[in-house]
């Protein structure tokens, strides 16, 4: 079934130079009389007007600490999110209830709402398809994204709880059998995902991110080509100001329930407050204002979806039974199905780095291969068939150390990566421009060779440039460039004094995003980093 969006109220922009914060996935305090510590995915920060308001009618405040569904498993399993927490909130407990150790620390869950994920088009495009008016499955929309009819943007699935569930539902679907995914039934669909896959031109590490990006290509403020569509939540797509089609797959979607779960640790004052704002989340009123202000549906059947929902009876597809098959597809999808990442990494080696600032990027790229054995640490190694580029810089750069990783035996080429990134000494100035801008010269050559890849480049440095050439040279050498390396976005990581208002430039102009590690480790800035690559 298809829907045609009208331009809703717009999301609340994140501006593509914007820095994460420190570490967004840190404690919010003590326990405290009346407040529920909440470890929660990020698109709920826009349920925070209804939060206020249920604070006032209860007495009861939420305090939310966002993370990614995975990271977030990985919190509840190892026991450290109920050190901090009261309660999780992720759009779907699914994958935590897949982990044993995660599971058993799951306590009563609430829902709250729900919104399928599904693809969104401009109607022009959906009647070039010819799918205005008629149903469609996601055989027929694999199919023609194969044929390279349309391009489309999704969530990293390892980050991001709608790419995930996009990544689920197309593979559930192709399979045909009606039950639950394994091994063998994702081996057999991986022709027609990889063929699904291949129209995929944007991806990122959040919905919001995603759906900023798409627009602002839309408008035009970012040089990155434009994108038809996106898949993501549908409350987002009802969200976006720019107009679109939505498209919902005939053979069934994956939803997003929202359940708020407390922690079996929780204490009993928790739990009170867990019961009295789930009960107040879940009356009529604010059920009617969470579907209108977020457009979300409701979880109450005495709530019916209103007309902004053309959609009501979804066929929900069967989700993996196992942790085993979900880590299997997530995996699959990276090495295999996807089109392939390449990476120029723009490192600073200068002696401002001495230390443990040298130290920690040492242990950022190390962990990338594949060292960092968490969840989230597995998943964002490496790839298969990607191309790792390492350019080093002080008062100049230095000779630029390239890679690519095989699809079937990639241990050799990441230990020597490993063994480079072991092997980087702090010594010199930071000619950081100059040093950026001979990037360019090897990304060149790769592009013109294959060009069908994710590029990006990661800028890292510690303090302000010292080199001849200023930002606003970069910025008139950026402006001169090709389209196909012009629209290549460049993620700074700001760490130890980093200039951030350049960082924030350089980010903006590229149609990248500024990650902030001068709170927390390299290592984190760069694993979030990878759900944009």
């Amino acid at each position: 079934m298809i829907r045609r969006l009208i331009p809703a109220v717009a999301v609340v922009a994140v501006l593509a130079g914007c820095s994460d914060a420190a570490d967004p996935a840190k404690p919010v305090g003590d326990a405290t009389p009346g407040t529920l510590r909440v470890l929660a995915g990020s698109e709920l920060a826009d349920l925070q007007p209804i939060l206020d308001e249920a604070a006032k009618a209860t007495g009861i405040s939420v305090k939310f600490s966002f993370t990614g569904t995975i990271e977030g498993a990985e919190k509840v399993a190892g026991g450290t999110a109920e050190q901090g927490f009261d309660a999780v909130w992720f759009s779907s407990n699914r994958y935590l209830e897949l982990v044993p150790e995660a599971q058993k620390r799951l306590g009563t869950p609430t829902k709250v709402m729900s919104s399928p994920v599904v693809l969104g088009l401009p109607a022009a495009k959906v009647k070039e398809l010819g799918w205005e008016g008629k149903r469609v499955g996601w055989s027929e929309i694999a199919a023609a994204a194969g044929a390279q009819k349309f391009t489309y943007g999704m969530t990293d699935p390892s980050a991001s709880n709608s790419g995930f569930s996009a990544l689920v539902g197309v593979a559930a679907a192709l399979s045909g059998s009606g039950s639950a995914l394994d091994a063998a039934k994702i081996d057999a669909v991986a022709p027609q995902l990889k063929q699904f896959f291949s129209a995929q031109t944007l991806s990122a590490g959040s919905s919001g991110w995603l759906s900023e990006a798409y627009q602002r290509r839309a408008r035009g403020e970012d040089p990155g080509a434009k994108v038809d569509g996106l898949i993501n939540y549908e409350s987002v797509l009802l969200s976006s100001p720019e107009p679109l089609t939505l498209v919902y797959p005939s053979d069934g979607v994956v939803t997003a329930d929202y359940p708020l779960t407390l922690l079996t640790s929780a204490s009993s004052e928790a739990r009170e407050a867990h019961q009295k704002l789930s009960d107040h989340l879940r009356g009529a009123d604010v059920q009617r204002k969470i579907m209108e202000t977020t457009h979300r549906r409701p979880a109450v059947p005495q709530v019916q979806p209103d007309g902004q929902f053309t959609v009501k009876d979804l066929v929900e597809l069967p989700f993996p039974g196992s942790q085993s098959a979900v880590d299997g597809l997530i995996t699959t999808y990276f090495d295999q199905l996807r089109r392939p990442s390449r990476t120029l990494y723009v490192l600073d080696t200068s002696g401002s780095m001495q230390g443990d600032r040298i130290d920690g990027l040492r242990q950022a790229l190390v962990g990338l291969t594949g060292a960092d054995e968490s969840l989230a640490g597995k998943f964002s190694r490496f790839h298969g068939r990607e191309q790792v580029t390492l350019l080093p810089f002080s008062s100049s750069a230095r000779p630029a150390l390239k890679y690519e990783v095989p699809q079937d035996d990639p241990r050799p080429i990441l230990d020597q990566i490993r063994n480079t990134a072991t092997s980087l000494d702090a010594s010199g100035g930071t000619a950081i421009y100059s040093s950026l801008r001979g990037g360019y010269d090897v990304l060149r050559q790769q592009i013109d060779a294959d060009p069908d890849r994710f590029t990006s480049i990661v800028l890292m440095t510690d303090g302000e440039n010292t080199g001849s050439e200023d930002v606003t040279d970069f910025q008139l050498f950026h402006q001169g460039l090709p389209q196909n390396l012009k629209g290549i976005p460049i993620f700074p990581v700001l760490f130890g004094e980093s200039a951030t208002a350049e960082m924030e430039q350089v980010a903006k102009m590229s149609g990248g995003k500024v990650f902030d590690a001068r709170n927390r480790s390299l290592s984190s800035a760069f694993k979030e980093i990878r759900g944009y690559q």
